[in-house]
């Protein structure tokens, strides 16, 4: 019990139970077969709480009738098409109303939306608008430079229908669907839909290199909104800042879920600022906000605002609070409660750090190991495949003990509903873990537990890691480096910088001559997202690999890029002037003392 002594131990178990308990009750409600929907969430509130507001953006906000009245007219739109259950389409947009009207829109007639990284360009995106099936593409007019990137790479021509302002080669969207009517439709418009049917496809990098759409379920998408309302007790008058991405499950499900499950209001801006985050929090009246580590250090690496700690946030949820700055986040801006959560997009492993313990991700008591079958094992970081015992299965970890976290697979409180590839689905299977015919998901994380359970992350295993958020796919970034002329082999990692989460990336190289950089540079930026392009470059005679043909990346993490104990050339992207330069022992020191900021 350590030094919390009985009495805290007993109101620890409390929290965790009736915590536990609400959640469960509250995700219990909708089953794989009910004709509940996402859908029916909005129209309800538009039944129930016609004028409270449901979206606020910049000078404008829009009541739930006026919501689900936008989302009419983009389902009138979709059925003129054709379109119906099982159709897909894409949606390339940034944070606005008009991403929620026409996602809700779509699902109103069983239409599956794949949610396209905004990031993505050329073939990345041409991949991901693929792998969704999709035949139309609503794009907004602010990505069209994006989306005109990938049209040599696309093997099937889309129709790509434009809002927000004219696009050349593109319909008019916003004209067409203001001919469309915003009645409510037909209560037989989404006859055979159950929540088991699909309702979006989200992308994930994974470790397989370009993107993966992760199957989104009716089903699992509520749940997501319910366990994060649940989580908040959010109600009708809470206020849930939007920053993140709506293509992401974080931004684009679990943050605005968390009150539009339960009438209340959701502040969508386009994009983070860190020097506009306290005057909207205060403007719009926030209530709630869903963070990533990254978010909270760059609020906390800001100069002092004179409203930020005049707002009115009860409670922050999010992942990613890395334990040097929890407190002092917490403390500086008068955050009275802060909930870390893990889990995946497309994972059956989840749990919730209730009782604000710093640095926990969750905690999950010994007495709930039958009902939260997530469990650590041993793992082989060379081999990057969990340890087997002489009888061929899994080895659980003891407490302190560092593993891969996998989930149990089932029909009930473990579904896995995998990804739009069969093949990208099995990958992430666990066999014949612990008995024979088990299957577990693997999360592709390392995490460990303590004595009374909690569970801390450690790091992404393998190939991928997250930098400003995003994860990047090491064979991605490698195969983009390789199509450069003169280059023979590349090696991407990532590496840790101080003063920011996640890993940097790093590209070591081997050349046939020595390379022209500002080109480089350029090719860079045609193949690869922002968050994906290498920050250090380091100049190899050869890549050393493993028995088994693979290179070596262990070593070189642990090597890192001091020039000073790095006998190779080393190059650092310097962030003022956006080049590579050589990476001097001065630059090296203004680096690790947080005098460079990436």
């Amino acid at each position: 019990m350590g030094d919390e002594g009985v009495f805290g131990a007993i109101a620890r178990e409390w929290r965790f139970i009736s915590s536990t308990t609400r959640l469960l009750r509250r995700i219990g409600k909708v089953t794989p077969d009910s004709s509940f929907t996402v859908a029916d969430i909005i129209e309800g509130w538009a039944t129930k709480r016609p004028n409270n507001v449901a979206i606020w953006f910049e000078d404008t906000k829009y009541t739930y009738r006026q919501y689900d009245a936008q989302a009419n007219r983009y389902a009138r739109w979709a059925q003129s098409l054709g379109l119906k259950r099982g159709d897909a389409v894409a949606l390339l947009m940034e944070n606005r109303p008009e991403y929620l009207f026409a996602w809700t829109g779509l699902i109103k007639i069983g239409v599956t939306v794949g949610l396209i990284n905004t990031n993505l360009r050329e073939r990345a995106l041409a991949h991901s608008l693929a792998i969704s099936g999709a035949k139309h593409v609503v794009l907004g007019a602010e990505l069209a430079a994006n989306y005109e990137s990938c049209t040599d790479d696309l093997q099937e021509k889309l129709t790509v229908w434009a809002t927000g302002g004219a696009v050349p080669g593109a319909e008019d969207l916003d004209t067409v669907l203001a001919a469309q009517s915003d009645a409510p439709l037909p209560k037989d418009v989404r006859k055979g839909v159950t929540a088991n049917d699909k309702c979006f496809y989200i992308y994930t990098s994974g470790t397989t290199g370009l993107p993966k759409a992760a199957n989104m379920s009716h089903l699992r998408i509520q749940t997501m909104m319910h366990s994060f309302a649940s989580a908040m007790k959010s109600t009708e008058r809470d206020r849930m800042y939007v920053v993140l991405p709506l293509y992401h499950s974080a931004g684009g499900v679990c943050a605005i879920g968390s009150t539009l499950t339960v009438g209340g209001s959701v502040i969508i801006r386009r994009k983070f600022s860190a020097t506009a985050f306290w005057d909207d929090c205060v403007k719009y009246r926030a209530t709630q906000f869903e963070y990533i580590g990254e978010l909270c250090r760059y609020l906390l690496n800001s100069p002092a605002h004179p409203k930020e700690r005049k707002h009115r946030l009860r409670v922050v949820m999010g992942n990613g609070l890395r334990p040097e700055i929890w407190p002092a986040f917490k403390a500086r801006f008068r955050i009275p409660r802060i909930i870390e959560f893990y889990g995946a997009t497309e994972g059956n492993v989840s749990m919730v750090n209730f009782d604000g313990k710093v640095g926990a991700i969750g905690r999950i008591p010994g007495y709930m190991r039958r009902i939260l079958q997530t469990r650590l094992v041993q793992f082989d970081i060379e081999s990057e495949q969990p340890v087997r015992n002489a009888k061929g299965f899994c080895i659980e970890c003891k407490p302190d003990e560092a593993g891969e976290a996998i989930g149990k697979i089932d029909e009930q409180r473990g579904r896995f509903e995998g990804y739009s590839k069969g093949t990208d689905t099995e990958k992430k299977v666990l066999r014949d873990v612990f008995e024979k015919g088990d299957a577990w998901f693997r999360t592709g994380d390392l995490l460990k537990r303590d004595a009374q359970h909690y569970y801390y992350f450690i790091d992404r295993i393998g190939d991928t890691f997250r930098w400003k958020g995003e994860n990047v796919a090491t064979s991605e970034v490698a195969e983009a480096i390789s199509i450069f002329p003169g280059i023979k082999e590349a090696n991407v990692y990532g590496v840790k910088v101080p003063g920011t989460d996640g890993r940097a990336g790093m590209a070591a190289l081997v050349t046939a001559a020595p390379l022209d950089l500002a080109k480089f540079k350029a090719h860079l930026e045609k193949n690869l997202a922002a968050y994906a392009r290498p920050i250090f470059l380091r100049m190899q005679g050869e890549i050393e690999i493993t028995g088994t043909f693979k290179h070596r990346k262990v070593e070189l993490v642990k090597e890192g890029y001091d020039p000073r104990t790095v006998s190779d050339a080393l190059f650092f992207l310097d962030p003022v002037d956006g080049q590579y330069v050589p990476l001097t022992p001065e630059l090296y020191d203004r680096l690790m003392a947080g005098e460079i900021r990436l």
